[in-house]
């Protein structure tokens, strides 16, 4: 196993809530419906903020494209901060609360394309920036699917994928603060 990039964030929870509430804002369509039903839920079970939970998976988002751009070393990220399908990266727990990284087909693509993009530029002679691996690949298998179903389906990876990626994930919140951790690994 190489790991390829490492993403940290961490978001303030009630800053998170109240630009969630705003008039206009658009914070709830940068979740999937998944994303939405299941924060409703955790909230509902823990007694407390839907905003809390949201907020662990925003910095859960955020810590998986900061993994995702580490891993490009210095070649351009495929997206902009305008256009990032934020609702096509989504995170989501399986039935035991373990959270998980799971990227619509479309996304899936363009992080292998990137990827196989800066492997390319890396072989060239261009620097992939410190601590990340030439190679390249995505997980086997279709994420956990004990999640009452909410996780079949949606790719993680690609079995059939000629390269083989990992993400490993971990949300925390502690008082005022969430914050997740994020590392994409090529799996041998």
């Amino acid at each position: 196993m190489a790991i390829l990039g490492i993403g940290h964030d961490v978001v303030d929870v009630r800053a998170f809530g109240e630009q969630l509430e705003m008039p206009g804002s658009r914070g709830r369509s940068l979740f999937s419906a998944r994303e939405l039903r299941q924060a409703r839920m955790r909230a509902g079970c823990k007694n407390d903020g839907e905003a809390v939970h949201l907020a662990g998976k925003w910095a859960a988002k955020e810590s998986a494209v900061k993994a995702w751009c580490a891993a490009l070393g210095e070649v351009s990220a495929p997206y902009t901060l305008d256009n990032t399908p934020w609702s096509g990266i989504e995170i989501l727990g399986d039935a035991r609360g373990v959270p998980h990284v799971l990227l619509q087909p479309a996304v899936h693509a363009e992080l292998v394309c990137s990827l196989a993009h800066a492997e390319g530029a890396s072989a060239a002679g261009v620097p992939r920036g410190a601590g990340v691996s030439d190679a390249v690949g995505v997980d086997g298998g279709d994420g956990p699917s004990d999640v009452s179903g909410a996780l079949t389906g949606a790719r993680t990876s690609g079995a059939s994928d000629p390269v083989q990626l990992r993400w490993h994930l971990s949300i925390s919140h502690d008082g005022p603060i969430a914050s997740a951790v994020a590392v994409l690994e090529r799996a041998e």
